[in-house]
């Protein structure tokens, strides 16, 4: 049976709006938009209904969703409290795609935060989804809308196929504007601890006075017998079919020179490279990731969804330089390249 669909490029038709929050209010699922990827969301209150996304995504029970969220009141009743650094992230950067780990209340189930005793809050800047929210009048648990392991979805058309008649509902506003999902933070002894980076950047954080320390878990394989506070931590993650290679250098030429030296090999090898690099491959088959870090980070996902279509041997992907932005995006990249990366001194 076909989800229900609602187009709201052109309109943000609030009567569908409410059909969709309907349907998180009877325990139903919907595949939502945000500023930072789709989301599947459910009733964060309901274990049942919460079983019904790891369900659609085919997703590890001891994976953590995160809890979305319309108004501070609302995360006062899932937290036992906040603390001054965690006030300061909220009054700076909510509503937005920064999540923070709090201490929960017992009202929210096991199977949202993997039997932790935290869980990890976010209030979204996207109008459909906190109008979703506003309209169900509930706490909704979302992970990103997609099969799990595969790139997360930033437009509907990249993931119609895979999640359609999984889910009750789709709200469909076109492409996400950041394309990569929410910082995860948690403060422990007031410093800011990054778990995964997004577009809030540890930079970001840095101007308020706080202290930061960033995880090394980032750019590094997790233990798979760990417990992890945050999503996209530990399992392979974003990753296409095609085996893919990450490459970077500070130095320009010296990463073309090796993508070129890959080329060369004689295998079938797509390249995903930035603009200004694109004409410098000696190869017909490449992807352009966009120039700007916005723009890659926006078009990282489709793209790696796009690269299993060119049956090639072998995908390269140019890399960027892990500061700013750049850290989220090479976050993503490692996990999508299963940590099969070169660095070029």
């Amino acid at each position: 049976m076909k989800s229900k669909y609602a187009d709201l490029r052109l309109n943000e038709d609030i009567n569908k709006i409410e059909e969709a929050a309907d349907c998180i209010k009877h325990g139903g699922i919907v595949l939502f938009p945000t500023e930072t990827v789709y989301g599947i969301g459910a009733n964060a209150l309901d274990e049942k209904a919460v079983n019904k996304i790891f369900k659609a995504k085919g997703r590890a029970p001891d994976n953590p969703l995160i809890v979305h969220i319309a108004s501070i009141d609302m995360l006062n009743k899932l937290v036992q409290e906040i603390g001054e650094v965690e006030e300061k992230l909220i009054n700076n950067f909510w509503p937005g795609p920064l999540t923070v780990i709090f201490n929960r209340k017992n009202n929210i189930p096991n199977n949202v935060t993997a039997g932790l005793e935290t869980v990890g809050i976010r209030m979204p800047s996207n109008g459909i989804a906190r109008k979703l929210i506003e309209c169900a009048d509930l706490p909704i648990a979302a992970p990103s809308a997609n099969i799990s392991g595969r790139p997360s979805g930033t437009k509907i058309e990249d993931i119609i196929e895979e999640l359609d008649g999984k889910v009750d509902y789709i709200l469909d506003s076109g492409m996400t504007d950041i394309g990569v999902e929410s910082t995860v933070v948690r403060v422990i002894e007031n410093k800011v601890h990054i778990l995964r980076p997004g577009k809030i950047t540890a930079e970001d954080i840095k101007k308020l006075g706080i202290d930061i320390v960033i995880e090394k878990q980032i750019m590094e394989e997790c233990n798979p017998n760990e417990k992890v506070m945050s999503p996209g931590m530990k399992y392979r993650h974003y990753a296409p079919n095609t085996k893919c290679l990450l490459i970077y250098s500070d130095d320009e030429n010296k990463l073309i020179d090796k993508i070129n030296k890959e080329i060369a090999s004689g295998k079938n090898i797509l390249v995903l490279g930035r603009t200004k690099h694109l004409n410098k491959y000696k190869t017909e088959n490449k992807l352009d990731l966009g120039e700007s870090l916005e723009d890659i980070s926006k078009n990282i996902f489709t793209l790696l969804r796009k690269v299993d279509s060119y049956n090639s041997d072998l995908v390269i992907i140019e890399g960027v330089k892990k500061e700013g932005l750049g850290l989220a995006i090479m976050n993503r990249l490692i996990r999508a390249c299963e940590h099969n990366y070169t660095e070029i001194n």
